[in-house]
């Protein structure tokens, strides 16, 4: 059989189509034979990584935001017309009812290491699952939490998804307004010392070295006070960090409890009162989208080294 010009290309755009896409998720290699379709992201993080790549008509719903917090003005333009299927973590039957052939979630963000959502339970499902990177350390080895982990989600999905080149502008983009801001910030000299408050009055939730804002504060110039503490986000005693003595506490902010509600806690009890962050008042909010992977920890970043600067 003769095959014309129009019958070669047209065999060749098929066989780009049909190209399988292979990108590491956790300890698992997870293959693609087509970017999926119906696609479900947990948590507000997440969520803006996918619509930052234009991924909303790839899109069925989400999960696991309003369970926990609210949406501010710029998420909700982003996804006012795909409905929420689940406040907090998903079922498995609530994925399955929404026809889903795509999970986008992290161990402790909508998937719980021994639970009934994990990428082993629904792959005979027919629904892929790709993990959230700074929530690897849950299931295997890590290195410490890094800016790396939020840019290496935003390239896997675009693999997946197939818009790799809007994957890596968006990461070439990120990267160089986060260079110019912090070339133009003065040098510190001593790298203060940052403490970071999640939440809890009896013994406090914080970042340790694989929680995203460890990654924060190093890049804006500081040094998280529990960058030795072998952990994501988890308690401590307060003991450690009064001994640590923070320069500068940084407040997560979402739930029922505000940031300025957690800032009067410890303003107003005598435990805390030789601290240098409590002394100095010099406490920064970070909102929990900033502090967690995702696009917003651009602005994060800066918030924090415009902070540490500051008196």
């Amino acid at each position: 059989m003769k095959l014309t010009l129009c019958t070669l290309a047209a065999i060749a755009l098929a066989s780009t189509a049909m190209a399988q896409t292979t990108v590491k998720s956790c300890d698992r290699s997870i293959t693609f034979e087509a970017p999926p379709q119906a696609a479900i992201s947990n948590d507000v993080n997440l969520t803006e990584m996918m619509l930052v790549l234009g991924l909303a008509d790839h899109m069925i719903g989400y999960t696991g935001i309003s369970g926990w917090r609210t949406l501010d003005e710029k998420m909700t333009l982003g996804i006012e017309e795909l409905p929420e299927l689940s406040s907090q973590y998903p079922s498995r039957e609530v994925l399955i009812g929404a026809d889903a052939d795509f999970f986008f979630a992290g161990w402790n963000y909508g998937m719980k290491v021994g639970g009934e959502v994990t990428p082993e339970t629904l792959e005979p499902l027919g629904i892929q699952v790709y993990e959230l990177t700074e929530s690897c350390i849950h299931i295997g080895d890590k290195g410490p939490a890094s800016m790396d982990d939020m840019y290496n989600d935003l390239r896997n999905l675009g693999a997946i998804f197939d818009v790799s080149h809007r994957a890596e502008e968006l990461i070439e983009g990120y990267q160089a307004d986060l260079t110019t801001f912090l070339d133009s910030q003065p040098v510190v000299d001593t790298k203060p010392r940052v403490f970071v408050y999640d939440s809890g009055e009896d013994m406090p939730v914080t970042a340790g070295r694989y929680a995203m804002p460890n990654a924060l504060i190093e890049a804006a110039g500081g040094i998280n006070i529990m960058d030795d503490f072998e952990k994501s986000w988890a308690t401590v005693g307060w003991e450690a960090v009064v001994e640590r003595n923070p320069e500068v506490i940084v407040i997560v902010n979402y739930g029922a409890v505000t940031a300025e509600q957690k800032r009067e806690f410890m303003i107003s009890n005598p435990a805390f009162a030789d601290i240098d962050a409590v002394r100095n008042d010099r406490f920064v909010v970070l909102e929990y989208v900033e502090a967690t992977p995702g696009p917003r920890n651009i602005d994060a970043v800066k918030t924090l080294a415009a902070a540490f600067r500051g008196e």
